[in-house]
């Protein structure tokens, strides 16, 4: 892993470069190095303030003249599930999520190659080798965990993990007051289980249990339909100008 001064980090900017979610606009991001003993604590400070975490480093977006991606966190002791969502829960009752240390695995590899080709072959990380995949997941200076999600086997309520086949796996970091969904994937063949919203409930589950009051789900652009889905799990909060607000959907 790459090592840095950890003293006081310092932060840089990047160079302007097409925006991902909104045609026309071009993007550009402040970022730091995440390293050392105080890599975790400076990790929870910066994901309060609106900073993502990508291998050992915390980025956010510092574009001139757009505003429009909003941090934004559940607050998962308040959370109550929709109809859809109990049925989405239901459906995927025979999976169960087994949490470990952040290693890379062949098969949570061909998992994510297979998602990537099918719903973002033309991304930004459509060409990420074995390799790059590794230090996506490895290189971390913080507390962060894999969860991986199989179907239940006859004695997983012995053991407390799940036998079948990979379906999807979450790349987690926990933190002080919460669960940051760093990265998540799942079979693409898969789309009746909705595997993407079960992963987001089991993530409230496991901050509720734990007593942790937030999960963090990164940016949410409003009119991107890609990040649409944000917004469905309420109440949550949006960081603004003033901090950490309510989110009030008719107000947008």
């Amino acid at each position: 892993m790459t090592q840095h001064p950890t003293q006081s980090p310092q932060f840089f900017l990047t160079a302007p470069s097409p925006c991902p979610y909104i045609d026309g606009q071009f993007e550009r991001k402040v970022f730091t190095h995440l390293v050392g003993d105080k890599a975790p604590e400076m990790n929870d400070l910066l994901t309060q303030g609106g900073f993502r975490r990508s291998q050992n480093i915390a980025y956010r977006p510092a574009c001139e003249s757009c505003r429009a991606c909003v941090s934004v966190r559940i607050l998962a002791n308040e959370f109550a599930p929709t109809r859809n969502m109990k049925r989405v829960m239901r459906h995927n009752a025979d999976l169960i999520g087994d949490i470990r240390d952040a290693e890379p695995s062949t098969e949570q590899y061909s998992l994510f190659r297979k998602y990537l080709d099918a719903r973002h072959r033309k991304g930004g990380m459509s060409d990420m080798t074995v390799l790059d995949y590794a230090m996506m997941v490895e290189d971390t200076h913080v507390n962060t965990k894999i969860i991986e999600y199989r179907r239940r086997g006859p004695d997983s309520f012995i053991t407390g993990k799940g036998q079948g086949e990979l379906l999807a796996v979450a790349l987690s970091d926990i933190m002080a007051d919460g669960l940051s969904m760093v990265y998540s994937y799942f079979d693409p063949d898969l789309d009746e289980r909705s595997l993407g919203t079960f992963m987001i409930l089991d993530h409230i589950a496991r901050a509720r249990a734990a007593g942790l009051p937030h999960v963090y789900l990164g940016y949410w652009v409003n009119g991107s339909r890609k990040m649409s889905y944000k917004v469905r799990f309420t109440p949550q909060e949006h960081l603004g100008s003033k901090g950490w607000e309510r989110y009030a959907p008719e107000a947008v």
